[in-house]
Order: C-alpha cells, then sequence, then structure tokens
C-alpha cells in the first residue's frame, strides 16, 4: 500500500472522510521555531491532503448540505509507519493558491488560509499539477461563496485540460462508442432480419410454383 492510499485509510476513512487528493511536499522557507522549543520528533514527511466527509465526492453529492471539505496538513515521523494528522482548515478558509509561475511546470505553491501562510515545494511537478486540478475543480463547484483565488497557474490547471475533465471524456466517449456499436448490431440484424424474410418469401414462391407444375 503506498503513503496515500495509508493516508485515506488510517486518517480519514475512521471519521468518515473520503480523500480526493493530496501532494508530499516541504517547506521552502525554514519555519521559526519558538526559542523556548525542546524536544523535536525529528525528520518528517510532510503530505497537504484534500478531502470532504461521504455525502462529499468528486462525481456527485447527495441533498444533504452542506457538503463539507477541508484541507488537512499530515506528518509521517522518521522511523514510524503511521501518520499524524495536523493542522486542518476547511476549503471555505483558502483565500489563494499560488502557482507561482504559468509559464513552466514548477513544483512550487504557496496556500494563503484566513489566519495562516505557507510555502511549498511538491515532490514533483506533475503532483502539484494534479493535486491543483482536483482542489480547483472542487472549489469551482462545491464553494458557492468565497471562492478561493488561482494565481500563477498553467491554463492546463484551470481549463478542459484537467484529469477530471479528461475522465468524463472518456466515459462519454466509451458510452458513445457502445451506443454505436449497439446501433450498428441493430441494423446488422435488421438486415439480416429482412434477408431473411426476402428467402422466406423466394422459397415459398418457388414451392408454390413447383406444386403448380
Amino acid at each position: 500500500m503506498n503513503a496515500k492510499s495509508a493516508i485515506s485509510k488510517e486518517i480519514f476513512a475512521p471519521h468518515d472522510e473520503r480523500m480526493l487528493g493530496a501532494v508530499q511536499v516541504k517547506r521552502r522557507t525554514k519555519k521559526k521555531i519558538p526559542f523556548l522549543a525542546t524536544g523535536g520528533q525529528g525528520e518528517y514527511l510532510t503530505y497537504i491532503c484534500l478531502s470532504g466527509n461521504y455525502m462529499f465526492s468528486i462525481c456527485s453529492v447527495t441533498n444533504k448540505k452542506p457538503a463539507q471539505a477541508s484541507i488537512t496538513k499530515v506528518k509521517q515521523f522518521e522511523g514510524s509507519t503511521s501518520f499524524v494528522r495536523r493542522t486542518q482548515w476547511m476549503l471555505e478558509q483558502l483565500r489563494q493558491v499560488n502557482g507561482i509561475d504559468p509559464n513552466r511546470d514548477s513544483p512550487e505553491f504557496d496556500l494563503l488560509f484566513e489566519n495562516a501562510f505557507d510555502q511549498w515545494v511538491a515532490n514533483t511537478a506533475s503532483e502539484k499539477c494534479t493535486f491543483f486540478q482536483i482542489l480547483h475543480h472542487t472549489c469551482q463547484r462545491y464553494l458557492t461563496d468565497k471562492k478561493p483565488e488561482f494565481i500563477n497557474c498553467q491554463s492546463k490547471i484551470m481549463g478542459g485540460n484537467s484529469i477530471l475533465h479528461s475522465a468524463a471524456d472518456s466515459v462519454t466517449s466509451a458510452v458513445q462508442k457502445a451506443s454505436q456499436a449497439l446501433n450498428e448490431r441493430g441494423e446488422r440484424l435488421g438486415r439480416a432480419e429482412e434477408k431473411t424474410e426476402e428467402l422466406k418469401n423466394s422459397a415459398q414462391q418457388f414451392a408454390e410454383t413447383a406444386h403448380k407444375v
């Protein structure tokens, strides 16, 4: 089981939440540690996760309102196989998503919340792009007010090249192909039935003629 699947099962599933997307990150700038802070827990991996409760899904939502979604910081400390839930924000608290550079694939990004601001570097630019696509789609579809601003983001994140749109297009294409195949099959069966009827009529006429002779 990979890390993201383990996070979904361990952190979100027990609370009736579904993880919609996640990106492994590290800070671009070192966080200031209070002077009196001691007893650190050592090295760790950090994941930024987008999740929603079970009445909230990436494809549909039930009539129960409001559908809740949140962004959670999850950590895995060195030497441990388990994950720890850290800071969590409701999606409505997200104010700005900064992709840093709209002209190239870049792993850097910033997240601005009502009461927090973090500067991150994703594990890969591709992982960041996928997370941004899911995040943008989720915000546009389920937030009615106070939608966050997406700035310095590549067009493929904001437009029709989203993996979500691609998936929907693939499903639509498959349905259309299946429908076309059924129609073609129906046409072939129809032509076969017509041919059979013609042969039947010809045979009957031949039998009647032979009987008269």
